[in-house]
């Protein structure tokens, strides 16, 4: 909900709040935050806290020294991770100029450019999400190894899935934060977890998605583990993904999915760069069930695109994305290609097993796509256009 300054103010003495973490993303996606006092938080709602812009992944063009991080009341909640006492409080922020303007190389504002654009056309988005992660061991150094933390398999269970109950912390904890979590169970990989979400209007979708990660990773640490979300932790092992599902209804009621399917389908190519964006992204493309080509089914074997019509509506399942990008990007550029689906009255084209286009081999050939799309450059801001196609 949105709640007044005075009602934000007397929140935090409620929950004897110490600090407030001001977090914003860059152009990855990566959270990043500052962390301010109770008495600066009036003027932060009104004027801002500034930061400093061009020390930020996507924002190196920026214009000015300074931009100013806005919250956003609606996601003022407590980090339960932290003590009871001398609380810290986190709210997301938007990112404005120092005229007082959304800066358009802030990502949300461009999750926000795209739901409204929907909304204008009458339509509406909802997002859920599958996301996979591993846990591995630390070495006496606290560093990283490459040590699973278990060998279960698939929807195994204790004493075999040592993961259990990080995946039980990890879901209680972010559960008390305001997230809808809807599933959880252990991966194919070893020390591999899957936790899936409920279906959200996209922007508590892609805040749902920033959230969890930061704080898969943090209650990973607290038990002496490191969470890792890369699209291949290990060689020869299932690779990390972040299978999206969506939903398209018309104000009428109408199932606008298959139409926006097709609309993606076709612009797939062009926005891979941004739903796949490390080097290591493209070798997960086209190995553990994973497509590498442009095509659909209506079987739920391994095709890039799967629909699935129950009881009159029709979900689209988009496999290729791992969550090594930028929900916010993600989520803004499936709605722009869905819209463009729809304007189009596109069809999907026949049920493809095996054919259609190949996805980008690289990420220097997605980056080479995505600077000569059109349809990218009408979405994404230049500044951040630069930062993915640098090479």
């Amino acid at each position: 909900m949105d709640y007044t300054i005075d009602e934000v103010m007397k929140y935090l003495e409620e929950e004897d709040a110490k600090f407030i973490r001001l977090v914003f993303r860059d152009a990855y996606g990566v959270q990043k935050n500052i962390a301010v006092m109770p008495g600066e938080i009036k003027k932060a709602f009104e004027d801002g806290i500034p930061i400093s812009a061009r020390q930020i992944a996507g924002f190196e063009d920026c214009p000015y020294s300074s931009l100013y991080l806005r919250p956003d009341s609606a996601t003022l909640t407590v980090l339960p991770w932290r003590p009871d006492s001398g609380r810290v409080l986190r709210m997301l922020c938007d990112v404005y100029t120092p005229e007082g303007k959304v800066y358009s190389s802030d990502s949300r504002a461009v999750l926000r450019a795209a739901v409204e654009k929907a909304k204008k056309a009458g339509l509406e988005f909802r997002f859920g999400a599958e996301t996979e992660f591993y846990l591995f061991l630390k070495n006496e150094n606290g560093e990283p190894t490459k040590i699973p933390y278990d060998h279960a398999g698939y929807m195994d269970i204790a004493p075999a899935d040592r993961c259990e109950n990080v995946r039980r912390e990890i879901i209680l904890s972010i559960e008390r934060m305001g997230l809808t979590p809807e599933r959880s169970h252990h991966e194919r990989g070893p020390g591999q977890n899957e936790i899936d979400f409920h279906y959200a209007k996209p922007l508590k979708a892609a805040d749902q998605m920033s959230t969890f990660k930061m704080a898969v990773s943090t209650i990973a640490d607290r038990y002496g583990l490191a969470a890792d979300f890369s699209p291949m932790p290990l060689p020869d092992m299932p690779g990390n993904g972040f299978h999206i599902n969506l939903y398209v209804t018309a104000e009428t009621g109408e199932d606008m999915a298959a139409m926006a399917a097709a609309g993606i389908l076709e612009k797939i190519r062009d926005m891979t760069l941004f739903l796949n964006p490390t080097d290591s992204s493209y070798a997960r493309l086209g190995n553990s069930a994973v497509s590498d080509r442009v095509n659909w089914s209506s079987s739920g074997e391994s095709e890039l695109l799967y629909l699935e019509t129950y009881k009159g509506r029709t979900r689209v399942e988009l496999r290729s994305p791992d969550a090594g990008g930028n929900p916010y990007l993600i989520y803004a550029l499936l709605i722009h290609a869905g819209l463009y689906g729809i304007e189009n009255q596109l069809s999907l084209p026949g049920e493809w097993k095996e054919g259609g286009l190949f996805l980008p081999a690289s990420r220097k050939e997605a980056g080479v796509l995505a600077r000569k799309s059109e349809f990218i450059k009408g979405i994404v801001p230049e500044g951040i256009l630069n930062s993915y196609t640098k090479i």
